[in-house]
């Protein structure tokens, strides 16, 4: 189940959770205590976040399914999504890898327990999850608050968190689907993009990428460009970087919609499946981000699932035009 963008909402019925800044994940547990944990594409991530195999034992004789989100803590204690990339693209870490980037999955709400409970309400669900004492290192259920969501933004803005969830109380939980029932409310703008083709680099950064040229599908299906980026990469990602877009290598360009004669000039073209993930201030009238800056690959994120009215409507306008058109 996945959240809508949007601001705030107002009255009774809602409550508010902290926007974790990780990977999505859900857990299922036999009554043998084995986890599996699988990606929100499905992929199965077990090994690759081997700590949480603690789960299974946090659970003793019963099945269950759990959603959550990975996440790697920075020494403040805030997210840090640069620093869960160290463990993204690892299936079989060494401890030492694990120790300098430990991984904790902050449960936040439970789908079955020896029966199904996506019918129950949000409320119930919570209160069966909370009861399960999910306190330890490696897996650890949020704090959830009720009121004054004005107080919970400040709050969650002054430890530098990414911003809210909110929650229907009433809500029952809907697999795969993006829901109104959930409204996530961001400090940040975050937007996950295509990666349709590169620029080789120069000077220190030359035999890697200079910069990306990013797209996002349109409402009617079609790759739409958004804009470049080529800030916020580390050495090791422009190094990944190269590596995997130079055998995704084609002709033509995967844009459906016109690439500036500027962007496209020395671009190299790449088949459209790599998904990232983009922080940026504002965007055009024309549909464009500006000031972005990269983030890092999602390995978690199918590229059919990037949607321009998923990612960053520009108005409420757009938002209900584009939402119809998908319907």
């Amino acid at each position: 189940m996945l959240a809508v963008p949007g601001e705030l909402p107002p009255g009774p019925g809602w409550a508010y959770e902290a926007k974790w800044d990780g990977v999505r994940a859900v857990a299922y547990i036999n009554k043998a205590g084995k986890l599996k944990l699988l990606s929100r594409n499905d992929l199965d991530v077990t090994k690759t976040y081997a700590e949480i195999e603690v789960l299974g034992s946090l659970v003793p004789g019963q099945a269950a399914v759990l959603d959550g989100e990975l996440v790697t803590l920075d020494r403040h204690g805030v997210p840090s999504f640069a620093a869960l990339q160290r463990r993204m693209h690892v299936v079989s870490p060494s401890p030492a890898l694990i120790a300098s980037a430990p991984v904790q999955y902050m449960v936040f709400d439970l789908m079955y327990l020896d029966r199904s409970l996506i019918a129950k309400p949000w409320s119930q669900r919570r209160a069966r999850l909370e009861q399960l004492e999910l306190n330890r290192l490696q897996v650890l259920t949020p704090p959830v608050f009720y009121s004054d969501p004005d107080a919970v933004m400040e709050a969650v803005k002054g430890q530098g968190m990414e911003g809210i969830v909110s929650k229907r109380n009433d809500s029952i939980y809907e697999p795969g689907k993006r829901s109104h029932a959930w409204r996530k409310t961001a400090l940040i703008q975050t937007t996950e993009v295509i990666i349709g083709g590169y620029k080789p680099g120069g000077g220190r950064r030359a035999g890697t990428v200079g910069s990306l040229l990013l797209g996002i599908h349109d409402a009617e299906g079609r790759l739409a460009y958004v804009g470049g980026v080529g800030t916020g990469f580390t050495d090791a990602m422009l190094t990944d970087l190269h590596r995997r877009l130079r055998s995704l290598e084609t002709v033509t360009s995967p844009f459906a919609t016109t690439v500036p004669t500027t962007d496209a000039k020395g671009a190299r073209w790449v088949k459209p499946v790599l998904v990232g993930e983009v922080v940026y201030r504002t965007i055009t009238p024309d549909g464009r981000l500006r000031h972005s800056s990269w983030r890092g690959l999602r390995p978690d994120r199918d590229p059919a699932e990037v949607n321009r009215w998923q990612n960053f409507p520009t108005s409420a306008d757009e938002f209900r035009h584009s939402r119809r058109s998908k319907l």
